[in-house]
């Protein structure tokens, strides 16, 4: 009875060890789907979204998208949403993106646009110019994002690898 017991648990580690060394239990990189929307007639969106806690502990929505618009431009930015009346951002103060290994870049605020009254912005959105940063970022380096807020600390929120993986296939769709 022993010996089988020790012959199946030898049988299970060998067939365990298989399909390890094949990756059939390696889950897919970037689980998190990017969408194509099409706004208008020849205008498309690529977007990836994902929730990021801050150093509070209150979720922020992080939306990545390239819009290509019918003449063939194309812009990439990253959109920040935080719980209404929790924060106001500083849209005078970039975006500050901070690597693990301490390289520090600044992403141009460009939230005015998306805001039916630019007098009145929702103090909680945030809108910053990702595209000419995208080939200085690394997808295996981790980031820290840091939002200016008006009378505050700045918000920091931890950026994974894997997302940064994501923001850069929504880049070259």
């Amino acid at each position: 009875m022993r010996k089988a017991f020790f012959g199946l648990l030898w049988l299970g580690a060998v067939i365990l060890d298989l399909w390890l060394g094949l990756g059939l239990f390696n889950p897919p990189s970037a689980a998190a789907a990017i969408r194509q929307l099409e706004e208008a007639p020849g205008q498309v969106v690529y977007q990836s979204r994902q929730t990021l806690k801050d150093q509070h502990g209150n979720s922020w929505q992080a939306i990545a998208f390239k819009r290509i618009r019918p003449g063939g431009t194309t812009s990439v930015a990253l959109r920040l949403v935080g719980f209404p009346g929790l924060v106001t951002i500083d849209r005078s103060q970039p975006l500050t993106l901070t690597n693990s290994l301490g390289q520090t870049l600044t992403a141009a605020d460009a939230s005015g646009p998306i805001f039916t009254n630019e007098a009145a912005p929702e103090p909680n959105v945030g809108q910053y110019d990702l595209q000419p940063l995208l080939p200085e970022l690394r997808a295996e380096i981790p980031l820290r994002l840091t939002l200016s807020t008006v009378g505050g600390d700045g918000i920091d929120l931890r950026v994974p690898s894997a997302l940064i993986e994501e923001w850069q296939t929504v880049a070259r769709a």
